[in-house]
């Protein structure tokens, strides 16, 4: 910093004193002659955390698991429901017993498996007419003919009911058989099939580069670690940060991740294309689980939100009726379960008002808690947690139409096509591509000619960070997504 001498007269002097013949005046100071700017500032050494922790991962370690994987993709196999039922079927107004199973679930080459012999309920969801029938013999179907229909005749009628007749799309299931004695049994087989899913993992890169120069001028800094600690960080603050930035985007990628559309020219074409994406947790969801829009509405709290809570309940019911569930909410959707619940107390619950009162004693230093953390509702038990990723103010608390997700606690079997046998998995789980050359689940190497590293003439460090990984989003008929 440039400076002007202000006194003539300017005298050192054998003690660090404050004389009027002995300061100097930085030039362009304001006030001049401001002899107080000699003395070295009051500096903070520590960093003063803002925001708080920042790192946002964390939410597939409490639910998932981390396991390798060779091949550039994976596949597994879920099992289809067991019993036979049909939607969106019709009887044909000509002929009362003449059952027309939907053509968007029976194809020329995948028949209805509806056999001769079998009893059947049928019913109309809109009129709730429900009737039982038996089904007749099964003609053998012409190769490459498609059978769509079967002669089911109603028990206790001479006819169908005329409101079955004219609906448009009546449920079908079958719950047993009968046979007259001595006739020939069951005609046909039925063969059980599965559903395969696929994902593939995508690969993450990121960075860190510092100069020579500033590599070899020392400043330390005292940080606050995210994990609590605190320590002395040289000129790898930024490093640091880094670091971290990466850590939370292995996790964002298998959280919001999505697949090329190879029909769309655009992404692979700028990408020579090697881009495929990867399916994340949210697109899987939304692909093949279940959404949930506008949780409570916009009625009063909690009053909305138990009916919206219960339809719900009444799809998993339809689903794998898992027991265990976890709910990652933002804040206003976890307030919403919050009312929920306490509107609970005031309406006749008295397990729930015992709870909320009783235990207190009406002590007037009594401190109200206000949040729930569990609940069970029907056969369910929910353990409620807030996601930090969707309240975060530079992530999707930036976005907020997600609000949150429900993931079924505890693994599901699976046939693994690479060991050839059924295995158990975590619903929600994270592959990653390693072997024994290689161990990509979390890769990160130096290179340049400064800080120990001499691998190129680059004056500079270079930190690269490397992952190749892809979730697996097991079940998904058993999650749940609330959005705006």
């Amino acid at each position: 910093m440039a400076f002007t001498v202000t006194n003539a007269g300017l005298t050192p002097h054998q003690e660090q004193v404050t004389l009027s013949s002995n300061y100097l005046n930085f030039a362009g100071d304001t006030p001049a002659n401001d002899f107080a700017q000699q003395y070295l500032p009051e500096l903070y050494e520590a960093e003063i955390e803002r925001f708080g922790n920042r790192t946002l991962s964390g939410f597939l370690r409490m639910v998932g698991a981390e396991m390798p994987m060779t091949s550039d993709q994976v596949i597994w196999s879920e099992q289809n429901r067991l019993h036979i039922s049909y939607q969106n079927c019709t009887l044909a107004a000509d002929n009362d017993s003449t059952l027309t199973i939907d053509t968007a679930h029976v194809t020329a080459g995948n028949p209805h498996v509806i056999r001769g012999g079998q009893t059947i309920v049928v019913s109309d969801p809109v009129s709730n007419t429900t009737v039982k029938a038996l089904v007749g013999p099964i003609p053998s179907p012409v190769t490459g003919a498609l059978l769509t229909t079967v002669e089911a005749f109603p028990y206790g009628l001479a006819t169908w009911p005329a409101a079955l007749v004219a609906a448009p799309a009546l449920n079908v299931f079958v719950y047993g058989s009968e046979f007259a004695k001595g006739v020939v049994g069951m005609e046909g087989a039925v063969q059980p099939a599965f559903t395969q899913f696929e994902n593939k993992p995508i690969i993450i890169k990121d960075k860190y580069e510092v100069s020579g120069s500033d590599a070899a001028q020392i400043g330390w800094v005292e940080v606050a670690t995210e994990d609590g600690t605190t320590g002395y960080l040289w000129y790898l603050k930024a490093e640091s940060e880094t670091r971290l930035r990466f850590e939370d985007y292995l996790e964002m990628s298998m959280v919001e991740g999505e697949l090329v559309d190879t029909a769309l020219a655009g992404i692979s074409a700028n990408n020579n294309g090697s881009a495929g994406g990867t399916q994340g947790l949210f697109s899987a969801i939304e692909e093949r689980g279940n959404v949930w829009q506008g949780f409570a509405g916009a009625a009063a709290p909690g009053s909305g939100a138990l009916a919206d809570f219960d339809s719900i309940l009444a799809q998993l019911d339809s689903q794998g009726a898992i027991e265990e569930n976890m709910l990652f909410l933002d804040r206003a959707t976890a307030l919403d379960f919050d009312d929920m619940i306490a509107a609970m107390a005031g309406g006749g619950y008295s397990s729930t008002a015992s709870a909320s009162y009783g235990l207190f004693n009406n002590s007037g230093e009594m401190a109200l808690n206000f949040g729930f953390s569990g609940f069970r509702r029907g056969s369910y038990d929910f353990y409620k947690t807030d996601w930090k990723y969707l309240n975060d103010a530079s992530t999707r608390g930036l976005v907020n139409n997600i609000q949150g997700v429900m993931v079924p606690a505890g693994t599901s079997t699976v046939y693994d096509q690479m060991l050839g046998q059924n295995i158990r998995r975590p619903f929600l789980h994270v592959r990653y591509r390693a072997s024994q050359a290689d161990d990509r689940r979390y890769k990160s190497w130096i290179t340049g000619s400064v800080g120990g590293a001499y691998t190129s003439d680059l004056d500079a460090m270079e930190v690269h960070f490397l992952s190749e990984r892809c979730l697996c989003v097991q079940a998904a008929n058993n999650f749940v997504e609330f959005i705006a």
